[in-house]
């Protein structure tokens, strides 16, 4: 058999394994996000949870589920509130303007 057919017919095997709810040679990798403290961030820069929904065009609900670790900031909400975090007045300065 050509290594080309046997790749097929093990990732196929692979496949019916785990249909049928059998550990493969698969290997999962989850990495953890770091965590980022969002009301201590808020509350650093003296902000109210609908003040700092409005300053920063997020939902109230999503700032309360961010705080009570029911949902986890990403992407670009993630790497605003880092910035935040670490360069407030750079934030604020970029608001006024």
């Amino acid at each position: 058999m050509s290594d080309v057919f046997e790749g097929i017919r093990e990732g196929l095997e692979d496949a019916l394994a785990h249909a049928r709810g059998e550990s493969g040679r698969g290997i999962a990798t989850t990495i953890p996000a770091d965590r980022v403290d969002v009301a201590a961030i808020r509350a650093a820069m003296g902000l109210s949870q609908p003040a700092f929904a409005r300053t920063f065009a997020v939902s109230l609900s999503t700032v309360r589920k961010w705080e009570q670790g029911q949902r986890v900031p990403s992407g670009a909400a993630r790497v605003l509130l880092r910035v935040m975090e670490r360069e407030p007045e750079a934030v604020r300065r970029a608001l006024e303007g």
